[in-house]
């Protein structure tokens, strides 16, 4: 996106060193949430969705040990270990845990200018954790030293929260709206960036809104140099100039891709209402858009989905989730309810119902051309998604956008494993695996629904209690 009333910023990330974590291990603040530590557990009667987009299958056991998947199959066919402990998940489900590919740990705070935007080191982690994501890509960090503590703290043991691959600095050029970024000078600059943070731990990058080609094409040739990816949240450049340059990735989809703007100046950000009408004037099966899309595919580019961040600018449409509220510090709540209500009040004039129906259209037909499609929430734009539920909730959306819960499910899951180079470890269900997955109180891939009805998360074979995650940090979102 562009810069609306608060501009959505982005984010990349490092490799998940993903031992496992037992829980005797863990420190007293990351055990007083686990539910299920025995050392060999099996969970019974239960339905798996095992990431791959196949059929649920039902009656199933799954047996955990050392923090990995030992067995999976049919109850009557699978062995269950002599001294394992044994839960009846009769009428749940088990689905692999998600893969946030749009996971900031900051959010904008609330109040007047200058646009800011803190840390949740606190709060974020543990409502990622409960709201079934496992392994998070930051996509743009607004405090990379943070980020990397952060994740050291938590593969440690020391804090509940996912496994964080962490994205370096937004690299940016001249014009950033916010006071905590960076503005590369030139191309040495942009490359300089890129390996200072290398070198302090980072195993992603993401280019930002005002990045000269030049700078995004020296950026991209040193990650590449070192095997590492960098995405993007575009303005200055559309995404099939992007692609010569060598990107891995573009963030948010159709909505912030500028090039359709005839009168675009080249490495310069137009006015976001003025390339969003372009938009409105083409269609998505055919003409520049799929010739777009063609472009995309064929350079091996994926695209990250955030469809809960654009939701919340189509007026009266994103759902007032209580638990989302009351996860708010009330200054936080009382700045989102008012910005809602203003977006409501324009509902005539606004562009967003068409723009977003437009969006889901995209990221369908990216999919269906072979595009690789990845799944996150983005926890900026006016502070209306927060996560975990705003994960929830891209998976319920990626279901508008005409997938199937299977397909939707595979996307969040499996296709950001893939993209990370983790997926022999992680993303779906199979015995060798890391045992990543979430029990869920329901069905689904029958009412999409209920992947709301988080009950335990297990994380490297740990259960964590999702309920106790998120009352610990009621009130919080908005300050830490």
């Amino acid at each position: 996106m562009r810069k609306l009333a608060a501009p959505i910023l982005l984010s990349l990330a490092l490799p998940a060193l993903s031992w496992p974590q037992a829980a005797s291990k863990l420190a007293p603040d990351a055990r007083a949430f686990v539910k299920e530590d025995a050392p060999v557990l099996a969970l019974t009667h239960v339905r798996v969705i095992d990431g791959t987009g196949m059929a649920p299958r039902r009656e199933q056991t799954l047996v955990i040990r050392d923090g990995k998947i030992a067995a999976l199959g049919d109850a009557a066919n699978t062995k269950i270990p002599e001294g394992a402990k044994v839960l009846d998940l009769s009428g749940r489900t088990i689905i692999p845990g998600l893969v946030g590919m749009h996971d900031h740990m900051y959010y904008p705070a609330p109040g007047g200018p200058p646009a800011l935007y803190p840390q949740h080191a606190a709060s974020f982690p543990r409502l990622y954790l409960a709201g079934g994501v496992t392994s998070i890509r930051t996509t743009g960090s607004i405090e990379p030293y943070a980020d990397l503590e952060l994740k050291r703290s938590i593969d440690d043991g020391k804090m509940a929260g996912p496994k964080i691959q962490v994205t370096g600095p937004y690299l940016e050029g001249q014009g950033a709206f916010t006071l905590q970024m960076h503005q590369l000078k030139d191309a040495e600059d942009a490359r300089r960036t890129v390996e200072f943070w290398i070198a302090q731990g980072v195993t992603s990058f993401k280019a930002y809104m005002n990045i000269t080609p030049e700078e995004l094409g020296a950026a991209t040739k040193a990650a590449h140099a070192h095997g590492i990816k960098v995405t993007g949240h575009l303005c200055s450049i559309g995404f099939r100039e992007a692609a010569s340059l060598g990107i891995d990735d573009l963030e948010h989809g159709l909505v912030v891709d500028t090039e359709f703007l005839a009168d675009k100046k080249p490495g310069a950000c137009p006015n976001p209402a003025a390339a969003n009408k372009a938009l409105l004037t083409l269609v998505v099966a055919s003409g520049p858009i799929h010739e777009m899309i063609h472009d995309l595919v064929a350079h091996h580019v994926a695209i990250t989905s955030t469809l809960p961040v654009f939701e919340t600018f189509v007026p009266n449409r994103a759902p007032l989730d209580s638990r989302v509220l009351d996860a708010m510090q009330p200054e936080a709540r009382i700045s989102y309810l008012r910005r809602r209500a203003l977006i409501s009040d324009g509902a005539a004039k606004s562009d967003w119902p068409a723009l977003f129906k437009k969006e889901l259209e995209f990221e369908h037909e990216f999919a269906k051309q072979g595009g690789v499609l990845l799944a996150g929430l983005d926890p900026t734009g006016y502070g209306g998604v927060i996560a975990g539920f705003g994960d929830q909730r891209e998976v319920e959306l990626l279901v508008e956008a005409g997938f199937t819960p299977l397909e939707a499910i595979h996307i969040a899951t499996a296709n950001g494993a893939e993209f990370l180079g983790e997926g022999d470890k992680i993303g779906t269900l199979a015995a060798g695996k890391q045992a990543d997955l979430v029990v869920i109180d329901g069905d689904p891939s029958g009412n999409i629904k209920d992947i709301e009805k988080v009950e335990t998360v297990f994380k490297d074979g740990v259960g964590y209690d999702s309920a106790k995650l998120i009352e610990s940090v009621r009130g919080l979102v908005g300050l830490r």
